[in-house]
C-alpha cells in the first residue's frame, strides 16, 4: 500500500505554479468547461467580502462582473443564517448571495456546513464545483486557480483537495502558542489521519484531508451523499475514492492557508463528528451513541454540557426531484 500511496504522490499531487493562468483559460476554452465557486459563510462578515473582491479582480472576466481572467463563471455565498453582516458584505463585494432556507424549502434545513455545501448544487451550475471557506485571511486566489486547474487539463481528474501549510496563532491559541507552520489541524492529526491510514490506507497521501478548499465535478458531487456536519470533508473524500478510484483524485499545494482556529471544545464536537462519519462508513450495523458529553467549569464545579453528534446525512442530489428535472430541461 506504501507503494501505491507513493506512486500517486508522483502523478497526483501538484503545486499552483505547475499550471499557469493562460493554459487554464485554453483548457477551459477548449473544452467548454465551467466554473462555479461556493462559499459556505456563518457569521464571516470581517473575511468574506475580500475573499469575494480577490476572485472577481483576478479570475472573473468582465461577462461575469469581475475585472480578470474569465476563470470563474460564477460566485456564490450561501448563508446559513448569520447574525451578523455576511450577507451585506457578501453582495457588495459582488457575489450572489442565497440564503440556505431558500434552497429546497420543502426539506426542512439542517444545522451544519455539509448541509449548506450539499444545497448549493441546486443553485449554481458549473461542470466543476469550487468550495471556499469563507473565513480565510489574506486569501490568495490561486487557492481557487490551483485546485480547479487539474480538473481543466486532466481529463480523467475528478476531485482535487487544496494543501498548505497551516500555521497556528489566533485570539484562540492564546499567548506563546506554537505559530511554525504545521501540515494539519488538531483534528486532522489526532483523529482524521489516523483513522485513514488504518482503515482507507490510498487516502495517507492527501496532507490536509479534512481542508475546506475542494474542486470536483458536478457529475462525481451529484452521486455522493453528504453529512450534513463536520464529517462532510472526510465523508466526500472517502466516499470519492470508493466511486472513481484513486486516481481521479488529486491535490494542489496552494501555499499557506490562514484562518481562525477554533476552542478546544469545538475541536471535541468536530472530532466526534469526524468519527461518527468514518464509523457510518465503516459499519452500518453497529454505531456509537451519537452525543458527546463535554464538562464546564461553572461556580467552582465542573458541570455538564452534552452535544448531539452529526449524524444525519443528505442522499446523492441526482435523486432530488427538483435537481433531476431542472437538468432534465
Amino acid at each position: 500500500m506504501l507503494e501505491e500511496v507513493e506512486r500517486w504522490l508522483g502523478t497526483r499531487s501538484w503545486t499552483a505554479a505547475d499550471r499557469p493562468l493562460e493554459r487554464l483559460l485554453a483548457a477551459k476554452a477548449a473544452r467548454g468547461t465551467t466554473v462555479s465557486v461556493v462559499l459556505p459563510a456563518l457569521d464571516e462578515e470581517a473575511t468574506v467580502g475580500a475573499i469575494v473582491a480577490a476572485i472577481r479582480t483576478d479570475l472573473m472576466g468582465p461577462e461575469a462582473g469581475g475585472r480578470g481572467v474569465p476563470l470563474v463563471d460564477e460566485l456564490v455565498v450561501v448563508d446559513s443564517g448569520s447574525k451578523d453582516g455576511t450577507a451585506r458584505a457578501a453582495a457588495a463585494a459582488g457575489a450572489r448571495v442565497v440564503h440556505r432556507d431558500d434552497i429546497l424549502p420543502r426539506v426542512p434545513a439542517l444545522r451544519g456546513k455539509g448541509e449548506v455545501l450539499w444545497r448549493s448544487l441546486l443553485v449554481t451550475r458549473g461542470d466543476v464545483i469550487c468550495f471556499v471557506d469563507a473565513d480565510l485571511r489574506e486569501f490568495d486566489p490561486s487557492f481557487v486557480s490551483g485546485i480547479v486547474g487539474p480538473l481543466l487539463t486532466e481529463p480523467d481528474v475528478q476531485f482535487v483537495k487544496a494543501t498548505y501549510d497551516r500555521p497556528l496563532g489566533s485570539e484562540c491559541d492564546g499567548p506563546g502558542a506554537d505559530r511554525a507552520a504545521g501540515q494539519g489541524g488538531r483534528v486532522t492529526e489526532l483523529m482524521a489521519r489516523p483513522l485513514l491510514n488504518l482503515h482507507w490506507p490510498q487516502l495517507a497521501g492527501f496532507v490536509q484531508p479534512l481542508g475546506g478548499e475542494y474542486a470536483a465535478r458536478r457529475s462525481l458531487l451529484e452521486r455522493l451523499p453528504f453529512p450534513v456536519g463536520y464529517g462532510v470533508e472526510l465523508g466526500l473524500l472517502i466516499d470519492s475514492l470508493h466511486t472513481v478510484g484513486l486516481d481521479a483524485l488529486g491535490q494542489v499545494d496552494v501555499g499557506v492557508r490562514k484562518h481562525r482556529h477554533q476552542d478546544g471544545q469545538a475541536l471535541g464536537r468536530m472530532a466526534a463528528a469526524i468519527y461518527r462519519t468514518a464509523q457510518l462508513r465503516l459499519s452500518r450495523g453497529h454505531l456509537v451513541r451519537p452525543s458527546l458529553t463535554q464538562f464546564e467549569r461553572l461556580d467552582g464545579a465542573f458541570v455538564p454540557r452534552t452535544h448531539p453528534v452529526d449524524t444525519e446525512e443528505r442522499p446523492p442530489m441526482r435523486e432530488i426531484e427538483e435537481y433531476a428535472a431542472r437538468h432534465a430541461a
